[in-house]
């Protein structure tokens, strides 16, 4: 039996990977990467190195035990056919009869057309019959924190939110849930709606980034049509100006706040404040 994780090496898979390795031998954990010299770390310390490719189905024919336990990041290509590469993933677990095969989403409640690929592959993955967990993932601090170049230079954080709020964690939080559902019991077949415990409004991150960064940041709020006009100049590629918009629009309508409980009580901690990613940015 192994704990088979897909996207081994990306933002998320990493830090799942990393926190694995604290509670189970890394004999017992197996890393789905399409490049393997980017897990010749993770196979240096024992960690089983599998290679394929949501694009390539014969990768995953062979890939999955029965009784493993399967961590199916969604696929970060936007645009592309991410239901179909995850119907990919499913299938094969299906073919092997996998015990648990956990898949991260996206909120219940976000209607945004970012979600639409995540619904799509609940619905494949409840099909299936397998034993699942859905991970509905609410936004990461690093969406933001990580790209602070251009706040910082033109001394705004602009967005179409309005006054609306987001609960959201840290990447490692969520890697610690999902941890949770992998190495513990009895979490077949749920669903967890997954949040920071604090949520925040752009007026005070905003607030907040002004403080850490000692430049005096304002808080820009536009319309979803200027964010998109903004976010094509500065050259993102189509369709991402229009669907990050769109995530706005549903943060302004409280799409984004997340107040199950669940992540932390997964983790087992408190999630990560926002505060304290805006200040592991501004130092780093």
């Amino acid at each position: 039996m192994s704990i088979v994780v897909t996207g081994a090496t990306g933002n998320l898979g990493r830090h799942v990977v990393e926190q694995l390795l604290e509670k189970v031998p890394a004999d017992q954990v197996t890393a789905v990467v399409r490049s393997p010299e980017k897990a010749a770390d993770l196979a240096e310390r024992g960690v089983k190195i599998a290679v394929a490719d949501y694009n390539t189905p014969d990768t995953f024919e062979a890939l999955f035990s029965a009784g493993d336990k399967v961590l199916l990041i969604s696929g970060s290509e936007v645009g592309n056919d991410r239901v179909g590469q995850h119907q990919v993933v499913i299938n094969a677990a299906k073919t092997a009869g996998v015990a648990l095969l956990a898949y991260t989403s996206a909120p219940g409640s976000l209607t945004a057309a970012l979600a639409d690929d995540h619904r799509g592959t609940e619905k494949a993955l409840l099909a299936s019959g397998l034993p699942y967990v859905l991970l509905r993932n609410g936004w990461y601090h690093e969406n933001y924190t990580e790209n602070l170049d251009p706040v910082l230079q033109y001394n705004a954080v602009t967005h179409a939110a309005g006054e609306g709020r987001v609960s959201s964690a840290a990447r490692a939080d969520y890697a610690a849930a999902a941890v949770a559902v992998l190495t513990g019991e009895g979490h077949e077949n749920k669903t967890y709606e997954l949040g920071g415990d604090v949520a925040w409004s752009f007026a005070e991150y905003a607030a907040e980034l002004s403080r850490q960064s000692g430049k005096e940041i304002a808080n820009n709020a536009v319309s979803a049509e200027d964010l998109v006009g903004i976010l094509a100049g500065a050259g993102l590629p189509e369709p991402l100006p229009a669907i990050l918009a769109g995530v706005d629009t549903s943060i302004e309508k409280g799409e984004l706040v997340v107040d199950s409980g669940d992540l932390s009580r997964l983790a087992g901690r408190p999630t990560t404040p926002i505060a304290d990613a805006i200040a592991a940015a501004v130092k780093g």
